[in-house]
């Protein structure tokens, strides 16, 4: 009888199928969709000081109470809405978080009013493809680098908030502009930047 194959996965993940299917299926993939994007930069905002785990298993009610994440509904966001989602307990309540993205929204649509695509604003820092590191070990994975401290110095310019270079990092891991997956994991060759069905938006 063979034996059965083993599935190596990055050390992060743990065992919820909700986990699984997100780093299976989500993380490192090559993100080019404008509001996905800008979805995903809310939410590595939200994220701060917190797991990522905790704010991927509210990601849902995040896109009930944000208008699923749509930036022109939310800059419209006046005192009256952000007092309302802080009283949302499907969220994260933190009023300077809930303020920010109401200020990225409206830093998101004055990048697209000035005519550059939000999506080739994030992505020239990475010259526009993903870049393809080759750790092995958890370790030796950076939690920011030279790439992610321009992107969080442009967005800070152009007026959004919780854009650090640490948050920036990891967006810029999740949103596949660098494949960090460990050399050992499965999806480390499946989101190489060959990997063209695979990439998302």
């Amino acid at each position: 009888m063979p034996s059965k194959k083993v599935c190596h996965r990055c050390h992060w993940v743990n065992e919820d199928p909700l986990y699984l299917a997100y780093h299976d299926e989500e993380w490192g993939v090559p993100l080019k969709d404008e509001r996905a994007l800008f979805e995903l930069l809310l939410l590595e905002g939200a994220q701060a000081g917190l797991s990522w785990y905790t704010v991927l298993k509210k990601r849902e009610n995040y896109r009930r109470a944000f208008d699923d994440f749509d930036p022109e509904c939310i800059a419209r966001y006046n005192a009256r809405k952000q007092k309302a989602l802080m009283s949302d307990a499907g969220i994260i309540r933190n009023r300077l978080k809930i303020e920010a993205a109401t200020t990225n929204a409206r830093a998101f649509l004055a990048i697209r009013d000035d005519g550059e695509s939000f999506a080739d604003f994030l992505w020239k820092h990475v010259g526009g493809a993903p870049k393809r590191n080759r750790w092995r070990r958890s370790e030796d994975v950076p939690v920011s680098t030279p790439e992610s401290d321009a992107m969080s110095r442009d967005l800070k310019r152009r007026g959004f908030k919780f854009v650090g270079t640490t948050i920036c990092y990891a967006f810029m891991q999740a949103s596949g502009m660098v494949n960090d997956h460990l050399t050992v994991c499965f999806r480390h060759k499946e989101v190489t930047p060959m990997g063209r069905a695979l990439s998302r938006g």
